[in-house]
């Protein structure tokens, strides 16, 4: 009798963990209730109807497999991504409200810069009811991997949202081991525009942790953010190597290479200036690897070899 009862009570033991993980596979993750920037956000069962106004959210849209529930984009987006090119457009800046709420959006992702003026560009969309995500501009490599995850989760695509972080964790990881075993550290300039208005990265971005990542020393580091560096400043500085995101000019290598009084820099002394794509080194998303991987090819050719193969 003991035993039959011992059985029993196993077998209901079993059932009920058996139905406890049924539940939990049949039931959907809780949706996000507060955006990036803090604020409440009431999404509704299903996001079907998707505006993305600003490129790094429109490509990580498109990497979750979900460009089809696009129906508008920020102005550059269709510039990078041909996915979009037939998508209505707004300005991030002073978007049509009127237009967008006609397109009855599920949820309009925004970003920090269109915040740029202090003001809330989107209030008048917010007080029709519309669901408004904010998305800060990303400084670290963290922030750019929860931004990735807030967006899975909003789009309901939790699990490739958690493919793509692994993808990008395996990625910076390989990167980063390599990174720690160089000793001579090289001096790096990361500019991201040129003459006369040079800026690059300081602490607090995620281009200083990359240029830190594969080796290197940041020129500008113990500088703040975004930082606009003189001429005299810059030949002072007196980098190594010159990285340049620069596309707003045809030949940016060669500008750099061709500055007058540049010539005793090191890096233009030994030409040892490099372009990087400003689509995956300035987008705040995944694609920062491959950014990533250039920067350390081109600084440290020899010691990141394998990574070209």
């Amino acid at each position: 009798m003991k035993n039959t009862r011992r059985i029993l009570a196993l077998v209901l033991a079993l059932l009920a963990l058996s139905l406890t993980a049924a539940l939990a596979e049949a039931l959907p993750e809780a949706q996000p209730t507060i955006d990036r920037a803090g604020n409440e956000i009431s999404l509704p069962a299903e996001v079907n109807r998707v505006v993305a106004l600003a490129p790094s959210t429109t490509q990580i849209i498109i990497d979750l497999g979900l460009a089809d529930k696009l129906v508008a984009v920020d102005t550059y987006s269709p510039l990078y991504f041909e996915e979009v090119a037939g998508l209505l457009q707004y300005d991030m800046m002073t978007p049509d409200n009127e237009a967008l709420a006609l397109l009855e959006p599920d949820v309009i992702f925004v970003t920090g810069m269109s915040f740029a003026e202090g003001e809330n560009p989107f209030q008048t969309l917010i007080d029709l009811g519309a669901c408004v995500a904010v998305i800060p501009s990303s400084y670290s490599i963290e922030d750019i991997r929860e931004d990735i995850a807030f967006i899975a989760d909003v789009m309901n695509a939790e699990e490739k949202g958690a493919e793509i972080l692994a993808e990008m964790d395996d990625a910076i990881d390989e990167i980063a081991a390599i990174g720690k075993t160089i000793e001579d550290k090289k001096t790096v300039l990361f500019e991201i525009s040129a003459l006369p208005y040079i800026y690059g990265p300081g602490d607090h971005t995620f281009l200083d942790e990359m240029i830190e990542l594969i080796g290197a020393v940041n020129v500008l580091d113990g500088q703040s953010d975004w930082v606009f560096v003189s001429e005299e400043a810059a030949l002072s500085l007196n980098p190594d190597v010159i990285l340049t995101s620069t596309d707003y000019i045809d030949d940016p290598v060669g500008e750099i290479l061709s500055r007058e009084g540049w010539g005793d820099v090191t890096a233009v002394a030994n030409k040892a200036v490099y372009p990087i794509s400003s689509q995956t080194s300035n987008q705040p998303n995944q694609h920062i690897v491959e950014a990533l991987r250039d920067m350390a090819l081109a600084v440290y050719p020899d010691a990141y070899a394998a990574l070209s193969k």
